[in-house]
């Protein structure tokens, strides 16, 4: 049995994360869970939250905005809408997300009010997990 696996996570800007992992937390669309060897192969949407990355040197912290995971025994990898460091995650970038989420339910059709609340539910509390 392994004891890592493979994490990699990218998004349009860059390559944020390639690494081998012992466990990765991950936000996804139905909830929060985590990634470890072994794990069965699974496929997900993510919302607006944190990733946990657990490694020989320690938890690593990056916050997605969305995306993908793909998960497999040896390997999970993240394709995220938007990725950055935790420390690089500023109040204004959460502002920032707030506001465009929050515009695009106002902007929303009928058919997608739910899922466009949905998002501003994720963003915001995002913001209560980060402080911010």
């Amino acid at each position: 049995m392994a004891d890592t696996l493979t994490f990699d996570l990218v998004s349009p800007e860059r390559k944020l994360a390639s690494v081998q992992a012992t466990a990765v937390q991950i936000p996804g669309m139905a909830g929060d869970f985590t990634a470890m060897p072994n794990h069965a192969p699974f496929l997900t949407t993510l919302r607006p939250g944190v990733v946990r990355v657990t490694a020989a040197d320690g938890v690593t912290e990056y916050v997605v905005t969305g995306g993908f995971a793909e998960v497999s025994p040896t390997a999970t990898s993240i394709l995220a809408e938007q990725a950055v460091p935790r420390a690089e995650a500023t109040a204004d970038l959460v502002t920032e997300l707030l506001a465009t989420a929050e515009k695009d339910l106002a902007d929303a059709p009928d058919e997608a009010k739910m899922a466009a609340g949905q998002r501003v539910r994720d963003v915001m509390a995002l913001r209560s997990q980060l402080g911010a």
